[in-house]
């Protein structure tokens, strides 16, 4: 029974290494956008790092919208090709954390306000929708998709978190080029 159970894990292990690379493409891509947002408006990113009325009032802003972007960006690369997978989990992981605590904490769970949950959304999105409607273009603004309150909660953040402790835990898998190269360097020996 036992040798049935190992050939059956060994035979499904490739989907352990499909798994792992499927999180390190969603990771990087969910990544890439942030990172580059920041990148190409670091002025911005610094004012709104920095500024304790309308930003996040972080001291030494200009060093942690640097550190923050430069991680994000290394973090994309590193993911996609599959290499020191585990070390670059690290500080995403923080990156994440300080997101969680300077920005999404008290804004709930959810990324997008529930209209089925609490009546106050439902209410302002009809009326937002009516306006809309009345004055503007709505086909046109609402052909890309649907308007939403974004309610900018944990959901995706903690997400994000466990995706990153689950690529710590187990690396990058065998689709990456850090197994490529492990296996090259053995194989030398």
């Amino acid at each position: 029974m036992l040798s049935v159970c190992n050939t059956i894990d060994e035979k499904l292990s490739i989907g352990r290494d499909l798994s792992l690379l499927g999180l390190r493409l969603l990771l990087a891509y969910a990544f890439y956008g942030p990172a580059m947002e920041k990148w190409n408006n670091m002025e911005a990113t610094i004012a709104w790092f920095g500024n304790p009325d309308w930003g996040l009032g972080l001291p030494f802003p200009e060093l942690n919208a640097y550190m923050a972007a430069s991680v994000e960006i290394v973090g994309v690369v590193l993911l996609v090709l599959g290499i020191g997978t585990r070390l670059i989990s690290i500080p995403m992981i923080f990156v994440m954390l300080m997101a969680y605590f300077t920005v999404h904490i008290d804004h709930g769970w959810l990324a997008i306000a529930s209209s089925a949950a609490d009546p106050g959304v439902a209410e302002r999105l009809g009326m937002a929708k009516e306006i809309l409607q009345e004055h503007g273009n709505y086909s046109w603004l609402t052909e890309k998709g649907s308007f939403v309150i974004l309610q900018n909660g944990a959901e995706f953040v903690v997400t994000y978190i466990i995706m990153l402790l689950s690529l710590l835990s187990f690396g990058p898998g065998r689709i990456s080029v850090e197994n490529i190269l492990r296996r090259a360097t053995f194989s030398k020996e």
